[in-house]
């Protein structure tokens, strides 16, 4: 069921990429001095590698930044496996000390008076 979910997803996605790619061939100059009419650094690429060099950076800074925002939750979820881990080992060690009878099922209780 995912998988067929995720072929009606992502094949109109690949075929919207695909027409993408083949209406943008036209080159355009890209350059990062605005300043300038004839920019010291400039390169003439195909209009659909701009587009998809823009999403690849945004899907990345997108990634990092949800990375670092769930830091807090990894942290805690780190400390509660240590709390957990500690725990079960000192349940381990008391059930360990008890006696026989109260681990076969019978709880020993204290004499009347």
């Amino acid at each position: 069921m995912i998988r067929f979910l995720k072929g009606l997803v992502l094949l109109p996605v690949a075929v919207i990429v695909i027409l993408l790619a083949v209406a943008n061939r036209e080159a355009v100059r890209l350059s990062f001095d605005p300043f300038s009419e004839m920019p010291v650094f400039a390169v003439t690429v195909p209009l659909y590698l701009v587009v998809f060099a823009a999403v690849a950076i945004g899907i990345l800074v997108g990634g990092v930044g949800a990375w670092l925002g769930q830091g807090t939750t990894r942290r805690r979820a780190r400390d509660r496996g240590r709390q957990v881990r500690r725990l079960e080992g000192e349940t381990e060690r008391l059930r360990s000390r008890l006696p026989e009878e109260t681990t076969a099922g019978r709880v020993a209780l204290p004499a009347p008076r």
